[in-house]
């Protein structure tokens, strides 16, 4: 199939790029590279792709040393009216996976225009291109985020989400509701996915492990909120990816029959892991203890979360199994690696 990813020189979506090529699919990466952090770590991700940054760092051409013949980059902003359906027309994609938006809980706070432009504006277009050229499936991003305040454990894809605590989470409910409305109106197949704490090499430099494994390394005290009285189902990222995957790749023409064209899967580990026993997977990774700054809760965070992936077992026989210390065994022999510690 011929594939377009957004989203491409993030965390996810490079993991998704290259995985869909080893597979043999023709892709289509886009993103902005914006600077919500390091650019670099960006253009480091693509060169794995076989796009290499020019001196000018505007514009990406192929790398003649590990190029793929079937990948292709293209810088663009999810915003712009006029170039996004012209992509469209030019490569008349077969499937898109949408995972490219605004990240992060506590930026929503300082932010907040540039969720609604990303994440709510940049969503209709990709929509409304998908509505136009015929797209076969769409297989979007959404977030564990969007069950905000909810009490019961494990989450379920039919419990309530109408309480978000963060605009990032808002934004995140908006994108399943405006891709319900579009598998209403127009047939598109639609698949929602709830990502729960993705980490693995590569990851984003915000989050939480990025933080404690450089902190840890460096001897310096890491933040630990809500005085560590949190857990998380951290979801290691080839377990995301092959979910990904095996969705995008998936038959969907039962779902015309059916008249379930909207789909949502919440994709985890199906754990809930307590965030002082993450801590310490680290520290006997890296072979060295945390010094532990113990802080209130943060505005936005939730105490904790745990997937209910019953449904993806259903539908697609299957569901994440990396334990912690493995991910994290991993995680942190990559971060020494790129960083040269």
């Amino acid at each position: 199939m011929k594939i377009l990813v957004t989203g491409a020189a993030g965390f996810i979506g490079y993991h998704v790029a290259k995985k869909l090529l080893e597979a043999g699919h023709e892709v289509v990466g886009l993103d902005n590279i914006n600077d919500y952090y390091s650019p670099q770590l960006k253009y480091d991700r693509l060169k794995e792709l076989g796009i290499q940054q020019n001196a000018a760092a505007e514009f990406l051409s192929p790398c003649s040393s590990q190029s793929w013949s079937a990948f292709k980059f293209v810088r663009m902003q999810l915003e712009d009216r006029v170039a996004l359906p012209t992509l469209f027309k030019e490569e008349n994609f077969d499937v898109v996976c949408h995972l490219a938006a605004q990240a992060g809980v506590r930026y929503s706070l300082e932010n907040p225009e540039s969720y609604i432009d990303s994440n709510i504006v940049g969503f209709l277009n990709i929509l409304e291109c998908c509505r136009h050229h015929e797209i076969e499936h769409l297989v979007y991003a959404s977030s564990s985020s969007v069950y905000g305040l909810n009490k019961e454990v494990p989450f379920k894809v039919s419990d309530s989400v109408d309480h978000p605590i963060s605009l990032y989470a808002a934004s995140k409910k908006s994108n399943e509701l405006m891709a319900h409305t579009y598998s209403h109106l127009f047939n598109i197949p639609t698949t929602g996915l709830r990502f729960f704490t993705v980490y693995g090499p590569w990851g984003r430099p915000d989050m939480a492990l990025f933080l404690f494994t450089d902190a840890i390394i460096k001897g310096e005290p890491i933040q630990v909120f809500n005085h560590g009285k949190m857990e998380r189902d951290f979801t290691y990222i080839d377990d995301i990816v092959n979910g990904i995957t095996k969705i995008v790749e998936g038959e969907i023409a039962s779902r015309h029959e059916s008249n379930q064209l909207y789909k949502v899967y919440n994709i985890g580990n199906n754990n809930s892991v307590k965030l002082m026993d993450f801590i310490e997977a680290i520290e006997n990774s890296v072979g060295k203890k945390a010094e532990k700054k113990l802080m209130p809760i943060q505005p936005g965070d939730v105490i904790r979360t745990w997937a209910d992936v019953s449904e993806l077992i259903r539908d697609y026989k299957y569901r994440p199994n990396t334990e912690v210390k493995t991910g994290v065994d991993k995680f942190v022999r990559w971060f020494k690696e790129y960083y040269k510690v």
